[in-house]
């Protein structure tokens, strides 16, 4: 049974966010807000967390897994950003958006597209979330909290199911995960825009919130 810790979305409780911070560090894996979907997520670096969120989300290991970082600049440690990417990127961070981008030495090839040696990173617009990457020190995993009804692992096909409210969402996960925050906002139902930088040319793979800002920097560029 997953433990409930209630947090202010724009001051989060100090205390609180010490009892999260620890139980991640112990490798728990937590349902979360962002700025986008309620997300499930652990410490990037806690190998046997990672492994649980790819059992809860029924994702092989050929599926690369997103992360948050808390700027741009720590993006830049976990990926390489070119001069093209790194113009864009200032203007939408933080931001709903995903950067698929070659991933350094430092992303664990758990995380990783195995083929491509690519990652998913997001700088989120979420108080809550910057406040436990800063006190974690460490990148954390986010991937959608929508489950699949079907067979399907075609995450796309999931955003466009009804969405839960806080209460179901929380009824539906209590089993799965270790810890779940609570900032008292229901679900969002629409995800990130997903921008491919891995090329010379950015191109955006998919359109979620936010996604016309992003190709009017992209056609700029």
């Amino acid at each position: 049974m997953a433990k409930i810790l209630t947090l202010h979305p724009d001051n989060p409780q100090i205390r609180r966010i010490e009892d999260i911070i620890a139980a991640l560090q112990s490798g728990a894996v937590m349902l979360y807000p962002t700025d986008t979907v309620y997300s499930i997520g652990c410490d990037l670096n806690a190998k046997s967390a990672v492994q649980r969120v790819r059992q809860i989300k029924q994702l092989a290991n050929d599926k690369p897994l997103t992360f948050l970082c808390p700027s741009l600049s720590n993006v830049a440690t976990y990926a390489f950003v070119s001069n093209t990417a790194y113009r864009i990127m200032k203007h939408l961070i933080p931001g709903t958006y995903t950067f698929l981008l070659p991933a350094t030495k430092l992303v664990p090839k758990l995380v990783q597209n195995p083929k491509r040696k690519t990652t998913g990173i997001r700088v989120p617009n979420n108080t809550v979330c910057l406040t436990l990457l800063e006190a974690l020190g460490n990148p954390i995993i986010s991937t959608s909290a929508h489950i699949p009804a079907s067979d399907s692992d075609d995450e796309d096909t999931w955003i466009e199911q009804e969405s839960l409210s806080r209460v179901e969402l929380f009824d539906r996960m209590e089993g799965l995960v270790d810890v779940i925050i609570d900032t008292g906002e229901e679900p969002g139902c629409q995800v990130s825009t997903i921008v491919d930088m891995t090329e010379e040319q950015p191109v955006i793979i998919r359109q979620g919130l936010g996604w016309e800002q992003a190709a009017t920097w992209i056609e700029g560029s």
